[in-house]
């Protein structure tokens, strides 16, 4: 159980790691503040709450993303109409 976890939550670190090269603030911004996140929970060793963080880090994920699509929206936007 703690393998298929622990892989779990290095997908997670994994994916936000490489959604946040795009983060508004930088990349080194978000770097730290999610190394800051995941040492914070290091020690956590019950299953379900480990589970409840990875759900919490794919909500993360998904905002993530809309907050992209919605930055490349605007910008096309800008771009082909005039307001």
């Amino acid at each position: 159980m703690a393998n298929l976890l622990r892989g779990e939550v290095f997908r997670l670190y994994k994916n936000l790691l490489y959604l946040g090269r795009e983060y508004p603030k930088g990349a080194a911004y978000f770097r730290e503040r999610l190394k800051s996140a995941f040492m914070k929970n290091k020690d956590e060793t019950d299953p379900e709450k480990i589970k409840a963080l990875v759900a919490k880090g794919d909500f993360v994920i998904h905002e993530l993303q809309a907050l992209y699509y919605l930055r490349k929206y605007r910008a096309m936007k800008k771009r082909y109409y005039e307001e």
